[in-house]
């Protein structure tokens, strides 16, 4: 991994994308939203997880975060270990998941090739962490986040996606889940 991307500054704040192995589109059914978005909920109140900014795509997740505790790495790695066994048994026990066997091919082709995963591997490896260092480097990462989905063609405006902060810097009050504003 690039010395670049790593988390320095403990007490920082940061903006990761992770993304599902193969950029599979998992995230289309609210069930596997729900497992993504109460797993941070949880690391919110729970784990010391500040979150500035997020948003939830097909393939992957937009993050900008910080560590109460100044275990950012610690952190990452424990949610997505936790999220990846949980959304693996989330679509095996679907039934309405008409594309299980496809993905599970390709899990377990990415579980075999890492040393670090037992079988099948839901995430990829990489975070590639960016340090917020400054309100200008903040607002364009958050611009980048919030605008992800209009980009991709989902949404004409940002607050308009479901699963994303821009609902919360919008002052709408149907959010999903609750930010650190600060």
């Amino acid at each position: 991994m690039s010395r670049k991307y790593k988390f320095r500054n403990k007490d920082g704040a940061y903006f990761i994308s992770f993304a599902v192995v193969n950029w599979i589109d998992v995230f289309i059914r609210e069930v596997y939203f729900s497992c993504i978005i109460n797993s941070l909920d949880y690391c919110r109140k729970n784990k010391g997880m500040e979150i500035y900014g997020y948003c939830l795509m097909p393939s992957h997740v937009h993050l900008i975060f910080r560590s109460e505790l100044s275990l950012p790495s610690e952190l990452i790695r424990d949610f997505k270990g936790f999220t990846s066994r949980k959304m693996l048994k989330i679509i095996k026990e679907n039934p309405k998941e008409s594309r299980k066997k496809w993905m599970f091919k390709i899990f377990y082709e990415h579980g075999t090739k890492n040393s670090n995963v037992k079988t099948a591997q839901f995430w990829q490896q990489n975070n590639h962490p960016i340090e917020i260092w400054s309100l200008k480097v903040f607002e364009q990462k958050l611009n980048y986040i919030h605008y992800n989905p209009l980009k991709a063609g989902f949404v004409t405006d940002p607050i308009d996606w479901k699963y994303s902060s821009a609902r919360n810097y919008g002052n709408n009050d149907d959010t999903v889940l609750e930010i650190d504003l600060n």
